[in-house]
This record gives structure tokens, C-alpha cells and sequence, in this order.
């Protein structure tokens, strides 16, 4: 998530260049999964404003390629731009949907229902994100029933991915497990992938949680940056590293090789012009882990 997730909440609005140092970075390191870049207003989020630059330059054969689109126009570009997959949200919350996406729940659902559509006619495998589904920095808290309501009407049109976050880090365990259970009521059968932030220094609880009710995908970041520019005070993602480090210690097999993954993080410090939030960049892998 790092080059998207990440680097959108950043002040630094960095090069193409140095994103596809970071890209290829993460590739070196063994991740096939990679959510590269968003296709939005660059008024709106100036950081990526040059998507298509980005994936023009993608290595392509190894790695799934994931563009987020919010709307037509934006689909239209992630289409043209060979990306692999999109990640189409709907938000929870209406407040929220209304102010991060311009539109209301209702909308946004016959929004992802064309989207999805025109995505499965071109080729390309869907996410649906049902955002704020742990809570809402507007309204609060967002109950597992409101999250099923929403993704009933969504799956009129399933996606091919079901991704459950927690947009602003203030999510728990026992939250994962009540949506875990709504999920596998209402859309058994579909991978199930979770979204933390550790705003509030639960994220990591959350992705263990979300481990053990059969998680086929974790998003992360490397270093722990990112955010959401239109959550007040939502920090970074969980850090990458620190997954994997949690995850091998656990005897979880990640197929990461941890020590390429740590060569990313001083350049993307200098990049960004602050110290990356993850733990790992600080205290090192313990002897041991991985084979260490």
C-alpha cells in the first residue's frame, strides 16, 4: 500500500522516479500484490497525480497491479493504464462517503455496481473496500449491521475481493471478529482482505485477529506511513516489516524477504523528510526470525 496509501497523506509529493525506486523495491522484496497508485482528481490529491507516469513504468509478469478508482473517469484512466486490478470503495458512513467521495452510500453503491461492471467487461479483477467499517471520525461508531446492509446491496454485482477497513485506526479485535462473522454470512466463498491503521496502536492486535478468522490478504505499508486526507488525524497503515516480522514470528510464512524489505526504508525517509513510524527501522529483526 505504501506507494498509494502511503504516500498520499504525505506533505512530500515525490517524483515519479523515486516512487518506482520504491516500487521496485518492494518487488526485490518479493511482494506480488502491489497497490501502486490511485486514479483521482490531482487537485484533490496531488501526490498522485502522476499515475500514469507510474504505471507506464511498472515491471510487469510478476506482480498484480492495483489502481484505486472512486469514480468513471477514473476507471477510464486505470483501464487505459494496463493495471491488473482496481480497488472501488463505498463507504459506510454517510458523512464520511459524502465528504471523501462526494457522494451519498446510495451512490456510492450503484457507483461501485456500474464500476465493477465496466471492470469485469475489461479484464480486470475487483476489490470492493467497504471503508469507515470500524468507525466514522464523523458520526462514530458504525455498527456490523450497518457494514451488512451496505454489503448486501453491493454484492448485486460481487466483486472478485471482499476488503473490510478500518479507514481510521480506531478498530479491536472483537470488532474484526463481529465483521469477520458478517462477512462470512453474506459473502462466504470470497477472499476476505482487511485494511488497519494503527492511529490508536491497535492495528496490529487487528491483523492478528483478522489472521486467525482466515484472512486471505493484510494490507500494510512499508515504514508505516500514510493515511487519509480527508479523516481528520488518521495515521499511517501498519508497516509492512512489522507484519512480517509479526507474522514469520508467529509461523505464518509471508514469502517476504525481510532483509530487502528493510533496504527500502532509509531512502523513502530521506524522500519523505521524516523518520518512518515502524518499529522494525529502530530495533532490527530479533536473532532468530527468519533464520537469523
Amino acid at each position: 500500500m505504501a506507494p498509494r496509501d502511503g504516500l498520499q497523506n504525505e506533505n512530500s509529493v515525490l517524483s515519479t522516479a523515486a516512487k518506482l525506486r520504491l516500487i521496485d523495491g518492494l518487488v526485490a522484496a518479493g511482494l506480488r500484490r502491489i497497490e501502486a497508485t490511485s486514479f483521482v482528481h490531482p487537485r484533490l490529491v496531488p501526490q498522485m497525480a502522476d499515475a500514469e507516469a507510474v504505471a507506464e513504468s511498472l515491471p510487469r509478469g510478476q506482480v498484480s497491479w492495483i489502481g484505486l478508482v472512486l469514480n468513471e473517469r477514473g476507471l477510464d484512466r486505470a483501464i487505459a493504464a494496463g493495471m491488473d486490478e482496481v480497488n472501488i470503495v463505498v463507504v459506510a458512513s454517510e458523512t464520511f462517503s459524502n465528504r471523501n467521495q462526494g457522494m451519498s452510500i446510495a451512490e456510492g453503491i450503484a457507483s461501485w455496481q456500474r464500476l465493477c461492471r465496466r471492470a469485469n467487461s475489461a479484464g480486470l479483477r475487483t476489490t470492493l473496500t467497504i471503508a469507515a467499517a470500524f468507525g466514522c471520525p464523523f458520526e462514530g461508531e458504525i455498527s456490523p449491521s450497518a457494514v451488512a446492509e451496505v454489503l448486501l446491496r453491493c454484492l448485486e454485482v460481487p466483486p472478485d475481493e471482499l476488503a473490510l477497513a478500518d479507514t481510521i485506526g480506531v478498530g479491536v479485535p472483537a470488532q474484526v471478529r463481529a465483521l469477520s462473522e458478517v462477512a462470512g454470512a453474506h459473502a462466504a466463498g470470497l477472499p476476505l482482505r482487511w485494511h488497519f491503521h494503527n492511529t490508536r496502536n491497535t492495528g496490529y492486535a487487528n491483523a492478528v485477529a483478522a489472521a486467525d478468522c482466515g484472512a486471505s490478504a493484510l494490507d500494510a505499508s512499508v515504514g508505516g506511513i500514510g493515511g487519509c486526507p480527508f479523516a481528520p488525524a488518521a495515521t499511517g497503515n501498519i508497516a509492512t516489516e512489522d507484519l512480517v516480522y509479526l507474522l514469520e514470528r508467529s509461523g505464518v510464512p509471508t514469502g517476504v524477504d525481510a532483509d530487502q524489505l528493510m533496504t527500502v526504508l532509509p531512502d523513502l525517509a530521506a524522500e519523505i523528510g521524516h523518520p518512518v513510524s515502524g518499529q522494525l527501522s529502530r530495533a532490527g529483526w530479533f536473532p532468530g526470525t527468519l533464520g537469523r
